[in-house]
């Protein structure tokens, strides 16, 4: 159903505490898709427990510098992008020094729907979140390795500063930082 509509049939709405249970899911499958091609370690299923659990998100969505911005189809949740106030990265400050920084934290669309523009409109309804929470500027880190995200943050004006890493469990994993400023 979903992956033929129109994208004019996909609504966004600001997730609730509610929504915690359906976001986990979404975020657990689209991770594992995008981390663990190759399989499961226990590593990353506890990552993925951890991270994703209801608790975690109803957490998040409780925090007031926090915006979570859901794209669905027919009340099925296709994607979300989650946005975090006051989150600070070195290199954007040393980029960008007295920006009010903002995190793109997580931006997640269902695989079967990339392509489509959903994360678009997701990832500029991150932006606005965090444009009228105060931000001047937001960045984020994918992986090294999701090349087709990377071009597809630079395609809508992000930078690349440069390298940092990701770590859980002894673990760690380049990302990329990128920043982008916010008009205003």
């Amino acid at each position: 159903m979903a992956h033929n509509a129109p994208l004019e049939a996909v609504t966004h709405r600001t997730a609730q505490a509610a929504d915690a249970l359906v976001l986990g899911v979404l975020a657990t499958q689209v991770f594992l898709d995008t981390y663990a091609p190759a399989g499961i370690r226990a590593t990353v299923a506890r990552e993925v427990l951890n991270t994703f659990s209801t608790s975690a998100l109803q957490q998040a969505l409780a925090d007031p510098a926090v915006h979570i911005e859901m794209a669905e189809l027919q009340q099925h949740a296709l994607g979300f992008v989650h946005t975090v106030r006051g989150a600070t990265q070195a290199l954007v400050s040393k980029h960008a020094p007295g920006a009010v920084q903002a995190e793109v934290l997580r931006l997640y669309v269902q695989e079967p729907l990339t392509g489509r523009g959903i994360g678009k409109t997701l990832l500029q309804a991150g932006e606005a979140a965090a444009r009228r929470q105060g931000a001047t500027v937001v960045w984020l880190t994918p992986w090294v390795h999701n090349q087709r995200a990377l071009r597809f943050y630079a395609a809508q004006g992000y930078q690349d500063l440069g390298p940092t890493l990701f770590c859980f469990e002894g673990e760690t994993h380049e990302n990329r930082v990128l920043f982008k400023a916010l008009a205003a």
